[in-house]
């Protein structure tokens, strides 16, 4: 039988809204512009920066016929385009696939095809492993290479197309949106495969938010922290525990900045 609080009180956009990390970076650029978001050896950007490269960086791969489900990998360390990543790839509804950089070949190759990565964007640090990783897939992603000058190594170039120059090309006011429903795929992560083939898990756009709203809390994080940050990205989205061989959906997510 329905109750009175039933009529007339359904959701709507006014009061209901999709729960996802993506809300982080839009409301900070909207409320603290200015403030600054990356320090990388000579790079400085603020949030408005930084927003309008993670629009660019959604709007160049939309050209690229990436769009709601796809799979964009990167094997990067952590630099901005990794931070990039995390935002740019899933404004599209697309699904992140960040890789750890320890890995070799094989394994890296094993997670590209079961993956069913559209996108590569690497790092030239990891030029040869991922040379011969695309080397042994029938039908590669596309690769983009990112150059980053703090890198003092000479590196291996993978791909005739620049990620800066990529990112270039992309609309700043790239008009994205949230995800229609919060379960959607937000990041795709594998175990290291020490007990076989690696091992997926798909996280999604509600539980990457919760978890992040957890981290605040019980780190006690005040207005406008200043922090060094150690972890390697893909170990924050990789600390899983072995699944079955399908990706396996789990109700959470490590924070995702």
């Amino acid at each position: 039988m329905n109750s009175i609080f039933d009529k007339g009180l359904e959701p709507t956009d006014a009061n209901n809204a999709t729960l996802t990390p993506l809300d982080f970076l839009a409301r900070t650029a909207s409320v603290y512009p200015e403030y600054p978001a990356v320090i990388h050896g000579a790079t400085r950007r603020n949030w408005q920066q930084t927003y309008e490269r993670c629009r660019r960086l959604a709007s160049a791969l939309a050209d690229k016929g990436v769009g709601k489900g796809d799979t964009v990998a990167a094997m990067l360390p952590n630099i901005p385009p990794m931070l990039e990543c995390h935002f740019g790839i899933p404004m599209l509804g697309a699904v992140l696939n960040a890789l750890n950089t320890r890995l070799d070949a094989k394994a890296i190759a094993f997670m590209l095809e079961h993956g069913e990565a559209k996108v590569l964007i690497a790092d030239r640090e990891f030029g040869d492993v991922i040379n011969e990783a695309v080397g042994m897939l029938d039908n590669p992603p596309q690769v983009i290479d990112v150059n980053d000058p703090e890198f003092s190594g000479a590196g291996t170039q993978v791909s005739d197309l620049d990620y800066d120059a990529f990112v270039a090309s992309g609309d700043p006011a790239f008009d994205w949106q949230m995800p229609a429903d919060e379960w959607d795929a937000i990041s795709l992560c594998y175990t290291s495969g020490t007990t076989g083939n690696p091992k997926g898990v798909v996280y999604h756009h509600r539980g990457a938010y919760e978890n992040a709203m957890g981290n605040q809390a019980v780190w006690s994080m005040g207005m406008h922290p200043v922090y060094l940050w150690t972890l390697p990205m893909f170990t924050a989205m990789a600390g899983v525990s072995p699944g079955p061989s399908p990706p396996l959906r789990v109700p959470m997510c490590a924070c995702v900045r």
